[in-house]
């Protein structure tokens, strides 16, 4: 993916989407995401944003996926969003060289796909709509370097076929080339399920292996890494770097078991994600077969990010306040 160039040509889009006058919409028409694990507090969060989105427009909207992490039944979730003919989908591919054939198909049968969350750059998708993963991984790798004061053993937790994992951990690795005495002995694949983290850290805190920080490269591993420290009463000894806003992960950094997390806006993500699907259904583009990654007239940005940051003992208080109200449902449509 391009760095660098992604401001410029959202901004234009959000202006043409905010100077536009209210769209007059089919009565059939409607968007769907296609989730990794529709039941995690991230994806819900994610279609909080879309009914908003759905709401706004007067059109329907659906979330569908499996209920655990299923790169095999997300691709089936998406091959049945394909069939019901939607005015366009949003889909987070959990396996991208999985999901890069369908996601063309349904380019061709004039359905427009975007990327959310995590990217299939080997497919036609017009641009992605996410974090900007690489910068996350930095982002973490510096502080956890200032924390573990140049030094120290890192296991981290991840799914290694997910690209926006994967450039995470490229970011980590960035960093942490600078700090020779800082190693990553070990990434442990969690399969979509929580209790292989437990496990996983929960051996490695009892055997003779010295671990000094543990790094979630997704959401759900440190809640369950966090229990594994608390049970072993390791606290203070292994330093743990989370991702995503999980009330449990927020319990955790309460609590100090966890230094820190890297929040998202998945929120932002299909809230923006449908107005942007809406104006590329009413105003066709160009053959899917164009290469618009390399168009220096392309109607569309290479990607779009919607900014990450980190959350802390010190602004815990205030981020919890912010999203409160979401959580109380005020922000629902």
């Amino acid at each position: 993916m391009i760095k660098g160039i992604f401001c410029p040509t959202a901004i234009a889009y959000l202006l043409v989407l905010g100077a536009c006058a209210p769209r007059l919409h089919e009565p059939n028409e409607s968007y769907v995401l296609v989730a990794t694990h529709t039941r995690i507090p991230y994806w819900q969060e994610a279609f909080a944003g879309l009914r908003r989105a759905g709401a706004e427009m007067h059109v329907k909207v659906d979330m569908v996926g499996p209920t655990r992490y299923d790169p095999k039944g997300e691709r089936e979730a998406f091959q049945g969003a394909i069939a019901d003919k939607p005015s366009g989908i949003l889909i987070s591919p959990a396996d991208p060289n999985l999901m890069a054939t369908d996601i063309d198909s349904a380019l061709q049968q004039g359905i427009p796909v975007l990327t959310i969350d995590s990217d299939a750059p080997t497919s036609k998708r017009p641009f992605f709509i996410g974090s900007d993963n690489y910068a996350i991984g930095r982002l973490g790798g510096q502080l956890l370097v200032k924390l573990l004061g140049g030094k120290g053993n890192v296991v981290m937790f991840t799914y290694p076929g997910q690209a926006n994992l994967m450039e995470r951990r490229q970011g980590y690795q960035s960093v942490f080339e600078n700090y020779p005495d800082i190693h990553i002995i070990q990434a442990v694949d969690i399969q979509g399920d929580p209790a292989i983290a437990y496990q996983t850290a929960k051996q490695l805190l009892t055997s003779k292996t010295q671990v000094n920080a543990f790094v979630c490269l997704e959401a759900i591993a440190c809640p369950e890494v966090g229990e594994a420290i608390n049970e072993t009463n390791a606290t203070g000894k292994v330093t743990i770097m989370a991702m995503d806003t999980d009330q449990r992960t927020l319990n955790w950094i309460q609590q100090g078991l966890v230094a820190a997390t890297i929040a998202q806006r998945p929120y932002t993500m299909a809230y923006l994600g449908v107005k942007l699907l809406d104006d590329i259904h009413h105003h066709k583009r160009p053959s899917p077969e164009t290469n618009f990654k390399q168009d220096p007239f392309s109607p569309y940005p290479t990607g779009v990010y919607t900014g990450t940051f980190l959350v802390g003992k010190d602004n815990l208080k205030t981020f919890t306040m912010q999203k409160q109200p979401q959580a109380n449902g005020a922000t629902k449509p």
